[in-house]
């Protein structure tokens, strides 16, 4: 066995021995890292500057500040507004809470960009709404962390600004575009499967629909969407960067949090930026730590091998695809998802890229992939918030998210053969 054979081999099977022995990933990272490189006698000031190295971006200062945002729009009260727009807008339907259910995910997912926070948020208010109008509470679980993906798709996604960087600087406003459709895609087909089960369980319809109320609603909630508009509009249009985005978002959500909702005051402002501070030290320890690993592969050649021995598998291109969304995945049932993006982009995107996928267009699958990842168990962490937070035992929960699980899959599988479907707005708007 080679010295480079060994030296992977001590790479990923330390890593996945830490994984099933449920180490947290920054530490199955760096520590698999660390063993990889001593074994290749590699001093470990390697770890150090490697760890700075992945940090030190200005692009990546655009994952913090949209991380703040997303927290002080949640904490702002915007939630309650936009459950409101929804329940104008699909409210009177069959099954009226869960298509609400779906749509403001869709909506708060443009703000938070986090399908935790969209299930805590949200899923905190509607699943006992939808269980007092007599829905069971397993089905709105599942509707609930289910919608919750839509968040990742829908722009401005912190985890987009980490897969633009860890494939090598592609556009932002351009990933920001491709989400937008696959995003209504996703909500289509939710609000499919929950009308078939609807139907049948019987479940209630709302109000009819009230045009003046909708009007109403829309005004209301205008200030929030308007964050939307500021990040994606600047970044598509060219005024600004995502990192200067991302600060301006920041700057507007304090204000419309704290002077226009009120939903926020001072003391509510510090303790919100002290829980942003508990979820970018995760990220970004995870970035810095993923960028040693990264080396780690680069050096031993990895992803070229890789690349040869899933290509080895088969020529087809509709198979490769069908394979690198298996292994992705897989991978999501398994680990979280920065980490997968940051360790899976550089070695399947050459193989995406070589079979005539766009980085653009693998980019929504990758995210897609990771949100379904974490729907799943035994590491899903959305599946677990949002058990705590619908007081539903967890095998119920899966058991009732099935049918969604068929939703997306089928969503999942037209992004991959329907480039359109990703490529057309960034095809319209960024040439």
């Amino acid at each position: 066995m080679s010295v480079n054979t060994t030296a992977i081999a001590i790479l990923l099977i330390s890593f996945l021995v830490m994984i099933i022995l449920r180490f947290h990933i920054a530490y199955a990272v760096a520590l698999s890292s660390i063993l990889c490189l001593l074994y290749q006698g590699l001093p470990l000031t390697t770890v150090c500057q490697h760890m700075v190295k992945g940090i030190n971006s200005f692009s990546l200062m655009a994952v913090p500040f949209f991380i703040t945002m997303g927290c002080l729009m949640g904490e702002g009260g915007i939630s309650e507004k936009l459950i409101a727009l929804a329940n104008a807008c699909v409210g009177w339907m069959t099954g009226g809470m869960a298509m609400v259910n779906i749509v403001a995910s869709y909506f708060f997912g443009g703000i938070s960009g986090s399908a935790a926070a969209d299930t805590a948020s949200l899923g905190s208010i509607l699943i006992p709404m939808m269980v007092d109008q007599g829905y069971d509470d397993d089905f709105s679980t599942a509707v609930t962390i289910t919608s919750s993906c839509e968040g990742l798709l829908v722009p401005p996604s912190h985890n987009m600004v980490i897969y633009a960087m860890s494939a090598g600087g592609i556009s932002v406003g351009s990933l920001f575009l491709a989400g937008y459709i696959p995003g209504a895609l996703l909500a289509i087909s939710l609000m499919i499967g929950s009308y078939i089960i609807s139907k049948k369980r019987h479940y209630p319809e709302g109000e009819k629909f009230n045009f003046k109320n909708f009007v109403k609603q829309l005004g209301t909630s205008f200030w929030a969407l308007a964050a939307i508009i500021i990040v994606v509009v600047g970044v598509v249009g060219g005024a600004f960067t995502a990192t200067e985005s991302a600060a301006i978002a920041v700057i507007y959500s304090l204000i419309v949090s704290v002077f226009i909702y009120k939903g926020l005051d001072w003391k509510g402002v510090w303790k919100t930026l002290e829980q942003c501070v508990d979820t970018l030290s995760i990220v970004l320890i995870l970035i810095a730590t993923s960028s040693v690993f990264g080396y780690c592969l680069t050096t031993l050649h990895v992803p070229d091998l890789a690349a040869k021995a899933i290509i080895g598998i088969t020529d087809n291109p509709y198979a490769l695809a069908l394979l690198l969304n298996l292994i992705l995945l897989v991978l999501g049932c398994i680990m979280d998802m920065a980490p997968i993006i940051l360790i899976a982009t550089p070695i399947l995107l050459p193989i995406a890229t070589a079979i005539g996928i766009n980085p653009i267009q693998f980019g929504i699958m990758l995210i897609l992939n990771c949100g379904i990842g974490l729907l799943t168990p035994p590491v899903g962490g959305v599946l677990f918030i949002g058990s705590a937070v619908g007081k539903v035992k967890m095998e119920r929960v899966v058991k009732a998210t099935l049918p969604f699980y068929l939703c997306m899959i089928i969503v999942l599988l037209l992004i991959t053969f329907v480039p359109a479907i990703s490529m057309f707005l960034p095809n319209l708007f960024m040439k």
